[in-house]
């Protein structure tokens, strides 16, 4: 039954990892778009807090914690996102689906671990028009796409208190931005320029783990260190005349033409991360987790705006933690579940029109233990805000609600008796 779940959800996530539309942000019309959150449900829900490993939970932002799991750990989970976008006059609201990851995790002997998968790392999609009131001019943007992740990472142990890890991940994607031109949309006739950017590249994330007894507390520290990233852009250009229908789609009416347009290089910025928490890991456990970026440099992305843009170093801070009243109680199924929340504030390091974008949300979740083992469903929610009405800017309120499943169990352990 678990090979036929994993199977399916494997054959799920291919399919909709290139189909989903994974944003409703205008945010996403910069950059490479809207940045996804590489952690698990676990993590998400205790802020993107991510200083401990366990034995049973597959923490993905720390390589170095694969070292610590003893159970092979498959995981699969998506979000259901709401958003009200608003400026200062109106307000409109948006709802996207989309899968987050999929993983297997796999033990090797005492001290080592290793894990593969496959996640999202940015999305784009946006639909923006602006009009031009006193001469009927019209212009529509909109993109689609996103960037994914394919990994491999291995951990390991290299005392009880000390682990090390490394993930490597190859990149790739494409992602479409569209611009179309009416002078008068009674005279339904325009003009539209498309351009595609297929985009691949590799990246690497290094970890390193700490662990220790603290007056019969258990102590925890987290270190993540990921270089910048070069990613290869193949772009393409085509320009074509276009009538607008009464669905509000577009449709060509005329020859299309290709423009010359040369490939360019996206630099990702390095990644660095620093966390600790203390608790009783079968109790309870509280810690904090600090992310640095340095600046972004998406060289010839052709999403250009007429808002004044630029990027800068970013920052994130994140706190949460969790709760188990009864981590082993056989009578009451609550005293067993695990109880999370976290805080979290984000620079984003986008600036627009000389306002730094910020992102901030308040994370709550649930871990549901499957009777007769160890695994679990894991459920949260996320209410947050991103961006600002000042300068002309749009405000986005959200909720995100997430699920993830995580089947673990022993495998490839050779039977005494056929």
């Amino acid at each position: 039954m678990i090979k036929k779940i994993i199977l399916g959800s494997l054959f799920l996530f291919s399919l909709q990892t290139f189909a989903q539309e994974g944003s409703a942000s205008p945010y996403s019309f910069y950059g490479i778009g809207d940045m996804k959150f590489k952690g698990s449900i676990e993590n998400r829900s205790m802020g993107g807090m991510s200083v401990l490993a366990d034995s049973i939970h597959n923490n993905l932002q720390n390589p170095a914690s694969i070292s610590s799991l003893k159970l092979t750990t498959f995981s699969v989970a998506g979000t259901q996102s709401f958003i009200t976008l608003e400026n200062a006059s109106q307000s409109e609201k948006a709802k996207r689906t989309y899968l987050d990851y999929l993983t297997l995790a796999i033990p090797a002997g005492k001290k080592w671990g290793f894990n593969f998968g496959l996640m999202p790392i940015s999305s784009v999609g946006y639909r923006i028009e602006s009009t031009n009131t006193s001469n009927g001019e019209v212009l529509r943007f909109n993109g689609k796409g996103g960037i994914n992740k394919v990994f491999a990472s291995a951990g390991y142990e290299i005392n009880k208190k000390f682990s090390i890890g490394a993930e490597l991940g190859y990149n790739f994607g494409k992602l479409e931005f569209n611009t179309a031109f009416y002078k008068n949309l009674s005279i339904q006739s325009g003009t539209r320029l498309l351009t595609t950017s297929t985009i691949g590249g590799i990246s690497l994330n290094l970890g390193a783990l700490y662990k220790t007894k603290i007056n019969d507390l258990d102590f925890s520290s987290s270190l993540t260190f990921s270089p910048s990233i070069n990613l290869k852009s193949k772009n393409t250009r085509d320009f074509a005349p276009v009538e607008y229908t009464i669905s509000g789609a577009e449709l060509i009416v005329g020859s299309t033409y290709d423009i010359p347009t040369a490939d360019s290089t996206i630099k990702l910025p390095a990644k660095f991360s620093l966390g600790a928490g203390v608790g009783n890991i079968k109790k309870w456990f509280v810690g904090f987790e600090s992310n640095f970026n340095s600046a972004s440099d998406f060289g010839k992305i052709y999403n250009n705006s007429a808002i004044e843009t630029s990027f800068e170093a970013s920052q994130k801070l994140s706190i949460g933690g969790y709760y188990i009243p009864k981590y082993n109680s056989f009578s009451n199924y609550l005293e067993k579940v695990t109880y999370r929340a976290g805080l979290r504030y984000e620079n984003t390091g986008l600036i627009l029109n000389k306002q730094s974008i910020a992102d901030k949300a308040f994370t709550l979740g649930l871990g549901l233990p499957i009777p007769g083992g160890f695994s679990n469903i894991n459920i949260g929610v996320e209410l947050g805000s991103r961006g600002t009405t000042n300068a002309g800017l749009i405000k986005e309120n959200y909720t995100n609600i997430f699920i993830g499943l995580s089947f673990t169990d022993r495998w490839f352990i050779k039977r005494k008796y056929d």
